[in-house]
């Protein structure tokens, strides 16, 4: 045991340091090839920053995880279509912050990355156990996999709209499963490695990217949603977890966000990659919370999701349910009480609207 948990620390240490180290020189890259993210005054744009930042720090994330997989990791067929596929998705995220491109194009980008996950890493939802009830997908295990891992890819991606928001879920993200497994004996998998470098990884960019940021992820971002939809996968398809549930709730927030930002979207008749103001994160931000504040209220909220997901795994799943419904009941109260979803009261919307506009405006102290 205490030899494990030296060589996880070390993973996180080692990983951690290099992305933190490299992040000064992917700001630098930035400026120079124009993947910069400008202020924009249009009403809906969702970010709030009021200075030109350097993106790019979702590049920065991905060489901190090729580091920590040339030192610790070992070759594989899964491991391999986890390459191709993340220089793919790299790839893509890098195009769209120099120049932004097509919501379809990236949406291309993103179902070629699952497709080699699928047909040639083999990593696939085969079946999913849940409560006592299990659901085996057969020939569907193929397309509901490339869609799942599209689909988480996109709801980091979507939710990244403060100062390290996106990092700091995905590292409760990575933190969480990787305690699940480790209690599990599950150390020296892919999985838990994968885990842990991206664990290291996400904080040392958070160590550049928690407000005030000095870099954003930019669509890279794309790239932590899509490690979080492969170790979801791998977690699951082990005998230790016995559902996919687990670690969908651990993401349970955004998740959230993405669906009531699509359901939004279509009620106006709006595609649903349209940006807007209306956000989890925005709607905190209307009750007048600084954004570090905002920030840390939806951490705390993953937390309990995480702590939830820790109970139902490892030590009783009945207490594990219960967190579950509580926390559910609180989140299901704030979306009745505000706009997220629609605006069949619009005085209440325009006032949110003037709340965020306010707060967004504010000078610093």
């Amino acid at each position: 045991m205490r030899t494990e948990i030296l060589e996880t620390i070390k993973i996180v240490c080692v990983t951690f340091v290099f992305t933190a180290l490299i992040m000064p020189l992917m700001k630098k890259i930035a400026y120079h090839i124009g993947a910069i993210d400008q202020p924009r005054s249009d009403e809906n744009h969702r970010h709030i920053h009021k200075k030109a930042v350097p993106k790019l720090g979702g590049v920065g994330i991905f060489l901190g995880f090729l580091f920590g997989y040339i030192l610790f990791g070992e070759n594989s067929i899964q491991m391999n279509s986890i390459l191709i596929a993340s220089f793919i998705i790299i790839l893509t995220g890098i195009i769209d912050d120099i120049k932004p491109i097509r919501a379809s194009h990236k949406f291309l980008g993103q179902t070629i990355a699952a497709a080699i996950i699928a047909f040639y890493g083999h990593i696939l939802l085969n079946n999913v156990t849940a409560f006592g009830f299990n659901f085996d997908f057969g020939i569907w295990s193929y397309p509901l996999t490339i869609l799942f891992i599209v689909a988480c890819t996109n709801v980091i991606n979507l939710i990244d709209g403060l100062d390290g928001l996106s990092g700091g879920i995905s590292a409760i993200f990575y933190l969480t499963i990787g305690i699940i497994g480790f209690f599990q004996g599950r150390s020296g998998t892919l999985v838990l490695l994968l885990t842990f470098i991206m664990l290291g990884a996400t904080l040392g960019f958070l160590l550049h990217n928690f407000y005030p940021a000095k870099i954003f992820a930019g669509d890279c971002s794309m790239f932590m949603g899509f490690t979080i939809s492969i170790i979801s996968l791998l977690e699951f398809k082990g005998t230790a977890l016995t559902s996919l549930f687990v670690p969908l709730m651990i993401i349970a927030i955004p998740m959230l966000d993405t669906f009531c930002a699509i359901i939004r979207r279509l009620l106006r008749h709006q595609t649903p990659f349209s940006p807007d103001r209306e956000h989890i994160h925005h709607q905190l931000l209307g009750m007048h919370f600084s954004q570090r504040t905002t920030v840390l209220i939806i951490y705390a909220i993953n937390i309990l999701f995480a702590i939830a997901s820790i109970f139902y795994s490892l030590k009783d799943k009945y207490v594990g349910q219960i967190i579950y419904v509580i926390i559910f009941i609180l989140v299901v109260w704030f979306v009745l009480h505000t706009s997220i979803i629609s605006e069949k009261i619009p005085e209440k919307t325009d006032a949110l609207k003037k709340k965020v506009e306010k707060t967004i405006k504010r000078p610093k102290s």
